[in-house]
């Protein structure tokens, strides 16, 4: 079994520094590993992970569980929280894991001689009883396993711009399969007013 320090030896190695909210996913995902009785880190795809916010905080839950973005075993849900939820994929028991309302000041009880905030926050969260930094609830899903895990080899070309699509994430529309862009659920715009302005710059530059 790999131990605290170790794992947050792992973590430290990601940002060239340990702060306290990797201290807060590594412990989460030790956690994590007792309430659903599993070997962590895994070395296979048994766990999947939905992380509520990105940063040091999902490095330190992912060196603590073996889950990643590239395994396809960590989900990023941009709730702006510091919690995770851990889905057991055989048995599908789920947690959900947050941090204690009082587990700041319980850091400054636990470390008093700390030199701030921070320090305190750094120095207790690896030593304090998980019960005074941790919470945890039983959760169950609103997405299906299956869906979110997809089947290897799926994909489909988008009828309106034509991109392959994986991982069966199309969207149905009077038949046909539209990626989310296209049906309106885009991040992005195609085009920039500001760098279309300086592309006609440079080709009316250039026709001179």
């Amino acid at each position: 079994m790999v131990n605290l320090t170790q794992l947050l030896d792992q973590t430290a190695a990601r940002h060239d520094h340990l702060c306290p909210r990797q201290v807060i996913g590594v412990r989460m995902g030790l956690y994590a590993a007792e309430l659903l009785d599993l070997v962590l880190p895994q070395s296979d795809k048994r766990l999947i992970t939905f992380v509520e916010t990105d940063g040091c905080f999902a490095d330190g839950v992912s060196v603590a569980t073996g889950c990643s973005l590239g395994h396809r075993t960590m989900r990023l849900v941009d709730f702006g929280k510091v919690a995770a939820t851990f889905v057991d994929t055989m048995t599908e028991r789920a947690v959900r894991i947050y941090p204690h309302a009082e587990s700041r000041s319980n850091a400054r009880v636990c470390q008093p001689d700390a030199r701030s905030r921070w320090h305190a926050q750094l120095q207790a969260y690896q030593v304090m009883p998980v019960e005074q930094m941790l919470c945890w609830q039983p959760v169950t899903l609103t997405i299906a396993l299956k869906q979110l895990i997809s089947r290897p080899g799926v994909r489909v070309n988008c009828a309106v711009c034509g991109e392959e699509i994986i991982n069966e994430r199309e969207v149905i529309v009077d038949g046909q399969a539209i990626c989310r862009a296209c049906a309106g659920d885009g991040y992005y715009q195609v085009g920039s007013s500001a760098f279309d302005t300086v592309l006609d710059e440079v080709v009316q530059a250039h026709a001179k």
